[in-house]
């Protein structure tokens, strides 16, 4: 994990910032920058955030606290993103971090697909840093920035029909039928879907919770080779959702494990109903290559979602999986600086690493 203080000082550039821009796109940014920390590119940081700078706006503005008692009214309002965020940061800043999260986790956790499912994927990658390296003021304030966006964007689905499934996790994903239209955007295609495969109905026992979780993300990150054409970038959630919540479990106490599969598997078969395309493409990775090789190739194309899948794939840590970071190489496009809009309209150097800070004032 970062020992050079690199991805502290990245969260902290990055707390300036809002969770979202022009109202609905995601920051991605402090799931990069930690997935970059925790695969030895701490290095990588700050360059990475000069380039993405372009893509953030600031820190909206708060209305009325979020308190113990009013948060009900609050709950799944994205208006009140700043409110959550602040009633996040005071929760992990006076208590133990791992009792906030175990106590907001089955509130938050139908609510999964809000925010096209960021938010749970934001928290997922402040826990794994939690929980191997020291919970300084930063990483603790990231996940209360996760589970604020998670909170604002809370959106709960319901009314599913049960259609039939099949005993393993890729054998289900394959009976998902696409949504007729697919046009729109996340909220308009999840409307969509009235129905899903049943699959891992039958667990119990949090131990097998926790087995058919992760046969899930291997899964659905081995579909994206042959089916990420249909969608390159919203077809990535159906990995790495699932995998936010695996990284999640050892934080989170046993009698949550079973309820959390079950989210995560709807959450990720709706994103696979919502974008697979009609037929597979045959792929195959370019020759023999090493999940070292394949990682340095996410930061050098830059995209955020190829960084997320090649981290997730470097999770499930098989050529199958690697093949589908690489396909997500050829398919997305990839980050370089505009020079045409730079990172002026939003930010100017700062002393933190070289990078920027947001700058105050019209």
């Amino acid at each position: 994990m970062d020992t050079t203080g690199m991805l502290d000082e990245a969260l902290q550039r990055l707390h300036r910032c809002g969770p979202e821009r022009l109202g609905r796109l995601t920051n991605h940014a402090p799931m990069a920058v930690e997935a970059l920390a925790a695969r030895g590119r701490a290095g990588s940081v700050h360059r990475w955030l000069d380039l993405y700078a372009r893509k953030l706006e600031e820190f909206p503005a708060g209305g009325e606290p979020v308190t113990t008692a009013n948060w009900p009214s609050a709950l799944g309002d994205p208006r009140r993103a700043a409110d959550w965020i602040g009633y996040f940061g005071r929760e992990v800043a006076e208590r133990p971090w791992r009792d906030v999260l175990t106590e907001w986790w089955p509130r938050l956790l139908p609510g999964l697909y809000g925010g096209s499912t960021h938010p749970v994927i934001r928290v997922g990658h402040a826990v794994r840093t939690l929980l191997v390296g020291e919970a300084t003021e930063p990483r603790l304030a990231e996940l209360g920035h996760g589970l604020g966006y998670w909170a604002a964007r809370h959106r709960p689905v319901a009314d599913l029909a049960s259609l039939p499934g099949s005993d393993s996790a890729a054998a289900a994903m394959d009976a998902v039928t696409p949504i007729a239209v697919q046009d729109g955007g996340f909220a308009d295609r999840l409307r969509r879907v009235t129905g899903l495969p049943v699959w891992a109905a039958a667990v119990t026992d949090p131990d097998e919770a926790r087995d058919r979780l992760a046969e899930l993300v291997r899964a659905a990150t081995h579909r994206y080779a042959t089916h990420g054409h249909g969608e390159e970038t919203m077809l990535v959630h159906a990995a790495t959702a699932p995998n936010a919540v695996l990284r999640s479990l050892p934080a989170l106490p046993r009698a949550l494990w079973v309820p959390s599969l079950r989210a995560a598997w709807t959450a990720s078969a709706a994103v696979t109903a919502m974008y697979a395309p009609r037929s597979p493409v045959a792929y195959a990775a370019p020759g023999i290559v090493t999940p070292e090789e394949v990682f340095e190739r996410a930061p050098a194309h830059g995209d955020e979602h190829v960084i997320k899948l090649t981290d997730t794939a470097l999770d499930v840590g098989d050529e199958p999986a690697l093949a589908a970071a690489l396909r997500a190489v050829e398919l997305s496009e990839p980050l370089v600086q505009d020079a045409s809009r730079g990172r002026a309209a939003l930010f100017t150097p700062g002393r933190s690493g070289g990078g920027a800070v947001p700058r105050r004032g019209p």
